[in-house]
């Protein structure tokens, strides 16, 4: 999975009376816009310009992977800046995908290792959505990171959200992400935007696992 958001200092943070607009983007808008979202993930990434270069293109390779997995959904959040000659432009400030997990896809094949049975047997009623990208800027993951209107807050629970809404009854919804244990930022960040580690059954645990799961939701 992807979370993006450096620790780096001194940027100012947006007001959270601005709020920024988040939508889902087709397939055919994503592939309108992927340098675009190559640049956030770049301009989010940390490093000098040669990282960002690699950086971004091993995130659009992912990227193109991922969106053609079923029910894939991507959100941008965006926001209008006043030009002194240009007008507002349309600022593009975070975004977030993921997909429905299938209790017999690729994608499940490793992951049920790490989940208990009760959260398992979500994913046969389609409840269980991974999250596997969540590009923000850093202030998002520094400041403010328990508020309801905090972006990474509000872009995640719009990607659960909107999964439910196509379910029959419109049932609550888990995300889901794998982590590598040793990247703490990563885990950092999750934990202050309300995700929780969950561990499978003591019978069921590999004897060694790289990765962490991690749960948000109801």
């Amino acid at each position: 999975m992807t979370v993006n958001g450096p620790d780096q200092r001194g940027r100012q943070g947006p007001s959270p009376l601005e709020g920024e607009r988040i939508r889902p983007l087709s397939r055919w808008q994503i592939e309108d816009r992927l340098r675009e979202l190559g640049d956030l993930y770049a301009q989010t990434s940390g490093g000098g310009p040669r990282a960002w270069n690699q950086d971004r293109e091993l995130f659009l390779r992912r990227l193109a992977v991922e969106v053609q997995r079923p029910g894939f959904a991507l959100l941008v959040a965006e926001r209008g800046v006043l030009r002194e000659a240009a007008g507002v432009d349309v600022v593009l400030t975070g975004c977030a995908y993921g997909f429905p997990i299938r209790a017999h896809g690729p994608w499940w094949r490793g992951l049920d290792r790490y989940l208990p049975r009760d959260l398992r047997s979500l994913a046969a009623c389609g409840r269980l959505f991974a999250i596997a990208g969540l590009v923000v800027h850093s202030e998002v993951r520094t400041q403010n990171q328990a508020r309801a209107w905090n972006l990474a807050r509000r872009l995640q629970r719009r990607l659960l959200a909107d999964h439910s809404a196509g379910l029959t009854d419109h049932p609550a919804v888990l995300g889901v992400m794998l982590v590598d244990r040793r990247d703490t930022v990563t885990l950092r960040a999750l934990r202050s935007w309300g995700w929780r580690p969950v561990a499978a059954d003591s019978k069921d645990a590999p004897g060694s696992t790289r990765c962490r799961a991690l749960v948000v939701g109801p």
